[in-house]
């Protein structure tokens, strides 16, 4: 038999030197825990040490020990308990689910046999002294983002100790026979690495408040690493199935919970005093009359006119011919709008293509002349703004069908009076051209509107600083100096 007393006392020696050193580290995370005035976050990162109970499980078969060693019937099942306890390494941000651990240490995988009878019918016996330098890299995963946790990942194992015991004890049927002794030895063919994996879980429980700098917590934790990867030697079937049931102690350093500052400002951006108009909405009525001048059929210089080169800018920004200098001279804007009724007219006419009209001129002179004072209307109509003249009809009268000396109240008196009916009316059924609701030879135009929007430039800012940190919600009251 091989003598294997120096390789076994040397592999002893560098794993009291390995505990030794583990020993030492574990004591150096050792802090001392004093109450602090602050409160501090989770650690990120977290040190400490792991110590737990390898419950082993034998299967296959084992029956040549070594080159020298052949027993006369196969074992098959075994199983033991041995030793496990490594420094370990913790990365996981607080309230994270995802992170990552590393353990590095001594691995026992010792077990026995189940006793088996050899042909001679003696009773046999082996038991197994296995033990490894264990890495084992993990995934962390909190799927509740709490205590309880999940890790996975491989098993890189490099083999320290294989030594065996083989006891073959004398035929029951003989007991005067002479005992065998005692064969200790070293495996043969003993896998030096192995490539395996595990999966587990466990539960972290602080032991330090948060208002500690430095935090303790105790995790227990069971893990299982199935027999894939982990046959201790490369002939035969032995396989090897472990179920690790232990405790990690976790040391960390936390960052401190700066509190909010308890300041808020408030400030006001006001814009400077600008000669800007503030917004506003009117409407202005559009009368269906165009009042001409006595013993003239063209159309008045009073009214708005534009050339055909003028018509586009018009159809663009229609209500810079309405800006007024005056909010409150509505007059001025009314009469404004009303000398542009032909302009509005044809930019409308121009956007609905559907839309027709008819043009009724009236003169005391004659149906003639009143026919003549509406084809002046459509010739602008159909010249400037290029309105099909199949959409506009005309007609002449001696006297308009509402004349104005029927009418009551103020309508512009004067121009009434100056024009006495001589004028051409629109009418129209387009429902794109009237007033809602109302249908008619009297029904009249919809009307103009106009809006002026506030520049960004006046607008008024108010500002809290700080707030987002202090307050949960805030609200703000603008009254006068009443």
């Amino acid at each position: 038999m091989q003598n294997t007393a120096d390789s076994v006392t040397t592999k002893k020696y560098f794993m009291y030197r390995l505990l030794i050193l583990m020993a030492i580290g574990i004591t150096g995370f050792q802090i001392s825990l004093h109450a602090q005035e602050f409160e501090f976050t989770k650690p990120t990162w977290w040190m400490g040490g792991t110590q737990g109970i390898n419950f082993n499980d034998y299967r296959g078969t084992t029956q040549k020990l070594n080159s020298n060693l052949t027993i006369p019937a196969a074992f098959h099942h075994g199983k033991g308990i041995g030793l496990y306890i490594a420094p370990l390494v913790e990365f996981h941000r607080p309230n994270a689910k995802w992170g990552a651990m590393l353990q590095a240490g001594y691995d026992s995988r010792k077990g026995s046999f189940k006793q088996i009878t050899t042909p001679c019918n003696c009773p046999s016996d082996l038991s197994a002294n296995i033990s490894y330098l264990t890495v084992e890299p993990s995934l962390r995963y909190a799927p509740f983002r709490s205590n309880f946790h999940l890790f996975a990942g491989p098993r890189l194992a490099y083999n320290l100790m294989n030594t065996f015991i083989y006891k073959q004890k004398p035929n029951p049927e003989f007991p005067e026979q002479e005992s065998i002794p005692d064969v200790k030895g070293n495996f043969s063919k003993t896998n030096k690495t192995l490539l395996s994996m595990q999966i587990g879980a466990g539960y972290d429980i602080p032991l330090t408040s948060k208002s500690k700098y430095e935090q303790a917590v105790l995790s227990p934790f069971v893990s299982f690493q199935p027999y894939f990867g982990q046959s201790p030697r490369s002939i035969e079937t032995w396989s090897l199935t472990t179920l690790r049931i232990g405790v990690a102690l976790k040391f960390g350093r936390g960052r401190k919970i700066i509190a909010p500052s308890q300041t808020v400002n408030f400030s006001v951006y006001s814009p400077a005093n600008m000669a800007i108009k503030n917004k506003v909405s009117q409407t202005f009525p559009l009368s269906n009359n165009i009042f001409f001048n006595e013993q003239s059929t063209a159309i008045p210089d009073r009214y708005s006119l534009l050339t055909k080169e003028q018509v586009n800018h018009f159809k663009n920004a229609p209500m810079e011919v309405f800006i007024p200098k005056v909010l409150s001279d509505w007059y001025a804007q009314e009469m404004t709008v009303y000398y542009n009724v032909l302009n509005i007219l044809g930019a409308r006419m121009a956007n609905n293509s559907s839309s027709a009209i008819t043009l009724v001129g009236s003169s005391r002179n004659g149906k003639e002349e009143g026919k003549i004072m509406a084809e002046s209307v459509k010739q602008y109509l159909t010249t400037v703004y290029d309105i099909d003249v199949n959409r506009i009809n005309v007609e002449g009268r001696d006297k308009p069908k509402i004349p104005s000396e029927q009418r009551t109240g103020n309508y512009q008196s004067d121009l009434l009076r100056d024009s006495d009916d001589r004028r051409v009316s629109i009418e129209s059924n387009s429902p794109a051209l009237l007033m809602e609701f109302q249908s008619g030879s009297d029904a009249t135009q919809l009307p103009m509107e106009r809006v002026q929007e506030a520049p960004i430039e006046s607008y008024v800012s108010f500002c809290v600083d700080g707030g987002t940190e202090v307050l949960a919600s805030w609200s703000l009251e603008v009254i006068n100096e009443n």
